[in-house]
């Protein structure tokens, strides 16, 4: 068995659940979306971490130690990107992360990562995300990182590109493809 969890708006994220759940099927693939309790960031606090955090212990619980594939879209990739560090995850898949330039990449050292952002997003900046990408991979990281041409950040105009990009990356972190 192994689990992707999805750190992500849970309406917006539904059908990538969907989508990695199909195609996951008939290889032992489980999928969880986290809804986090607080709304935000919160500063230091950065509330949604320790939410993330007591999802992969009760993937353990379930599941067993299973490899973790963490998708997330927006603070949802940077939750993902930010708890990288527990042993279960062996990749994140960021979809237009906000992230900045202070946030760590230590964490994904010998993790591997798709970070995928929309030429046309407004929101979070696929600039810092190109950024950060070339960060994480000097970091020890395989990392791969992805323009969506014609989408925003909220993922709607192309939204078959980012579920195949989704679902084939986290199949193949999984060793599932």
């Amino acid at each position: 068995a192994a689990d992707v969890v999805g750190q992500l708006a849970a309406a917006r994220m539904r059908p990538f659940a969907r989508s990695l759940a199909r195609a996951g099927a008939d290889r032992g693939l489980s999928v969880s979306i986290l809804r986090y309790r607080y709304r935000g960031w919160n500063g230091t606090a950065a509330s949604p971490t320790v939410d993330a955090r007591w999802a992969l212990e009760e993937v353990r619980s379930a599941h067993g130690e299973v490899p973790v594939v963490l998708v997330g879209h927006s603070m949802g990739g940077r939750t993902s990107l930010r708890v990288a560090d527990d042993p279960s995850v062996v990749g994140v898949v960021a979809l237009a992360p906000w992230i900045t330039a202070e946030d760590p990449v230590e964490q994904l050292a010998g993790k591997r990562v798709l970070i995928a952002h929309g030429n046309l997003d407004f929101v979070t900046s696929p600039r810092a995300s190109r950024k950060f990408a070339q960060r994480v991979a000097a970091a020890g990281a395989e990392v791969e990182y992805h323009v969506i041409h014609g989408d925003s950040h909220a993922m709607l105009l192309r939204p078959a590109r980012w579920h195949r990009l989704t679902t084939r990356a986290s199949l193949d972190f999984l060793g599932r493809s």
